[in-house]
This record gives C-alpha cells, sequence and structure tokens, in this order.
C-alpha cells in the first residue's frame, strides 16, 4: 500500500469531508485550515474571513486505489469551483475553490484543473493552486457528518448532494459501503 497525501479546499470542509470518505482508498479525512498568514487560527478566527486561511481537508489515501489524478478530478466533480470565495451561501475567502499541492503534486494539480475546464465548455475554474502550512481543525470538526451534522439543518440541506454527486459522477471511486 502506497499511502499519500493531498489537501484540497472546496468550501465548507464537512462537506468536502463527507464526500472524501466516502471514496475509494481513502483512510483518512482531517478537517483544518490552510493557506493563511496567522499561525493556528480557530475556526471562530477563520470565519471572520482575516486570516486568509481556506477550509480544507486532507485525505490520506492508497495510491493503488486512487491515484491522485482521480481524486483531484473527484474533488473538482463534487463541488462547484466556477464560484470565486464561496460555495453557495458560504461566502468569503475561506470558502475559496483551492488545491495545495504538496511535494511534486503541482503539475497533477494543475492538470487536473485544465481536465475540468476542458470537460465544462463555456465554464471557468477559479480553483486556485496555493501553498500554505496545514492547521488540523478543532476536534468537534472532525468526522462532522457522521456525528453532529447528521442534526444539523445546513448540513441536511447541503451535504446529501454533494455525496449524490459523487454516487452520480463517480461511481466507480464510490467505496462499496458507501
Amino acid at each position: 500500500m502506497a499511502q499519500q497525501q493531498a489537501i484540497v479546499a472546496g468550501g465548507c470542509f464537512w462537506c468536502t469531508e463527507a464526500v472524501m470518505k466516502d471514496v475509494i482508498g481513502v483512510d483518512k479525512v482531517e478537517s483544518g485550515y490552510i493557506g493563511g498568514h496567522q499561525p493556528d487560527p480557530t475556526y471562530k478566527e477563520v470565519c471572520t474571513g482575516n486570516t486568509g486561511h481556506a477550509e480544507g481537508v486532507r485525505v490520506t489515501f492508497d495510491d493503488e486505489q486512487i491515484t491522485l489524478a482521480q481524486l483531484f478530478d473527484v474533488f473538482l466533480g463534487t463541488h462547484d469551483p466556477t464560484q470565486l470565495n464561496r460555495q453557495g451561501n458560504d461566502v468569503g475567502t475561506q470558502y475559496r475553490s483551492a488545491i495545495f499541492p504538496l511535494e511534486g503534486q503541482e503539475d497533477e494539480a494543475r492538470a487536473a484543473i485544465a481536465r475540468w475546464n476542458d470537460e465544462h465548455p463555456g465554464q471557468q475554474a477559479v480553483t486556485t493552486i496555493e501553498g500554505g502550512e496545514w492547521y488540523p481543525g478543532e476536534d468537534y470538526h472532525q468526522e462532522y457528518w457522521e456525528g453532529e451534522g447528521q442534526r444539523n439543518p445546513y448540513c441536511q440541506a447541503v451535504i446529501p448532494p454533494k455525496l449524490m454527486k459523487l454516487r452520480r459522477s463517480f461511481q466507480k471511486y464510490l467505496k462499496q459501503d458507501a
């Protein structure tokens, strides 16, 4: 098993985490913050939009089951990469669409965005490629959809459509028990 990591931001990290947890080869998904200028930010600070961080997820996966390219394709295909600094009603730079490539991943990130643009004529992804230090989110943000998220009206409204998009568009990358 060849473990790799990828860091992506596609709006609310609860949504992105829920999607990525259902993808084959994904062993762990950690919600957190990346791309800002303030060390060790809190959720409350990131929510102000003043720290420069994005809500993101760090995905640990087995690249013998799903490649980095395939993972980036699932990421871009399960949120709206054409919305600048927002996803639906979540507005602000902390909700931007971004890929934070680790060492050696930048070319694959650029290729994934180019593929998405080629497959969606007339639309243009605004997904950025950025760097930054990763900061894990607070414990209560981890595995949010499996717990508190099931009782959160916001999550009930936005996460199931993303999971349906995963099931409809990326069935071959779906875990059997998802």
